[in-house]
């Protein structure tokens, strides 16, 4: 078990910096006069980087020692987080440190879960992997909270800047986990004797390594899942301390008496259970079933939690259906991307994993974006149906997904 809670405790770190510009945006905003569409577009940002960056990262871990890429990851990401508290000064200078952020978070998290795949075999791997994933809310919980206590005590630029901290720390655990390559030769030999020139185009763009992975319906069946998921995922977190603030205006509500990070930071705790158990229980009732299942209910749900919130219901009830919200939106995630690492091909299992990551985080780019410029075109942040609108926009694809997922499985059913 060592090595897996030395796995997952580095990949809580390397995500320190995750969710402090959610944390910073409401200050952010005001500060610099951003719009809501302004402002939703600097979250996307990171989410563009990390789409940009994931290709060549995981398909790099086929072929060379994946710690090198966790590396070069955690540096970049220490690098971003530094920079956007020391040197950003408006849309241009945040947008461009958080795309920076993007693609290093790009070279640990799926690069991590690759490490994971290769320590662990059979149901220790499937389970490692719900693990893996459901601990990405607990990284982003961490996030909210130090970056929280940064802003009230010293600042936006210490929230922004102090988590540089966190990857550093990641590289470290990393390595004790990891700390010798004899598991690099269970890699294909093919791919680690390729040529040089051949190596580089096919880390950049490996598109000959994604079509043999999509040939299986399962593998494209569960990427599209996974995209739809993003964008609701992220789209949500992005404003969920903005939904709070605006939550907390509401008269009627009461005094609240956490801070709208802190609360952020217990909701997504309450995801890490959620995903455990959404993975166990979809061993037992199928894969399909479970995830169409929860994307419906997770997006109608949104719609509910938003208008409630605008009825000036007491701070605890809205706190307790965000609770519900936080962990229905990730009782699928693990399912998806377990179902998704066993469906692909053993051989080009680091691209396809990348190809995965690069749907999953560009739908996730759209998400803030369109919930920014939907709060607009809606009314503003003041206006309660303006929220369920945005809430619905980013949650559209999961409703569609379960006529996908019915033409996709019935032809070929999933493994597992």
């Amino acid at each position: 078990m060592k090595p897996l809670v030395l796995v997952l405790s580095a990949h809580v770190f390397s995500m320190l910096g995750f969710s402090s510009y959610a944390v910073s945006l409401v200050s952010l905003k005001e500060l610099w006069a951003l719009s809501n569409t302004e402002a939703g577009a600097i979250a996307s940002g990171f989410f563009i980087g990390y789409m940009l960056a994931v290709p060549m990262w995981t398909a790099m871990t086929d072929r060379r020692d994946a710690r090198q890429v966790y590396a070069m990851g955690c540096l970049a990401s220490a690098l971003a987080s530094l920079g956007f508290g020391l040197s950003a000064q408006g849309f241009g200078s945040a947008l461009a440190w958080q795309m920076l952020l993007g693609a290093g978070v790009a070279a640990t998290y799926m690069p991590g879960l690759r490490i994971l795949t290769l320590l662990f075999t059979g149901k220790e791997q499937s389970r490692g992997v719900a693990f893996y994933t459901a601990f990405f809310g607990v990284g982003a919980a961490l996030s909210l909270l130090l970056s929280g206590l940064a802003l009230e005590a010293l600042g936006w630029q210490w929230a922004m800047g102090l988590p540089a901290l966190g990857p550093l720390l990641a590289l470290l655990l990393m390595r004790l986990a990891a700390p010798d390559s004899s598991w690099l030769q269970t890699l294909p030999k093919s791919n680690t004797e390729a040529s040089s020139s051949r190596l580089h185009w096919q880390m950049l763009f490996p598109v000959s390594a994604w079509r043999r992975a999509c040939q299986s319906r399962a593998v494209v069946g569960y990427a599209f899942g996974y995209g739809v998921h993003c964008m609701e995922l992220f789209g949500s977190r992005a404003w969920t301390v903005a939904f709070i603030v605006f939550a907390m205006a509401q008269p009627g509500s009461g005094h609240w008496p956490f801070t709208a990070a802190a609360i952020a930071a217990f909701v997504n705790l309450l995801s890490v259970p959620s995903s455990i158990v959404g993975n166990e229980i979809a061993l037992r009732l199928g894969r399909q079933p479970w995830i169409r299942s929860v994307m419906v209910a997770t997006t109608l749900f949104s719609v509910v939690l938003s208008l409630s919130a605008g009825l000036g219901f007491a701070w605890w009830m809205t706190v307790v259906c965000l609770g519900l919200y936080s962990m229905m939106i990730m009782a699928d995630s693990a399912t998806l991307t377990a179902g998704f690492v066993q469906a692909a091909a053993e051989e080009v299992k680091g691209a396809a994993m990348g190809l995965y990551s690069l749907i999953g985080f560009g739908a996730g780019a759209v998400g803030p974006a369109v919930f920014g410029a939907v709060l607009d075109l809606a009314g503003g942040e003041t206006q309660p149906p303006a929220w369920a609108l945005a809430y619905l926009a980013i949650g559209i694809g999961c409703l569609v997904y379960p006529f996908v997922q019915r033409r996709l499985f019935t032809a070929q059913p999933a493994p597992g």
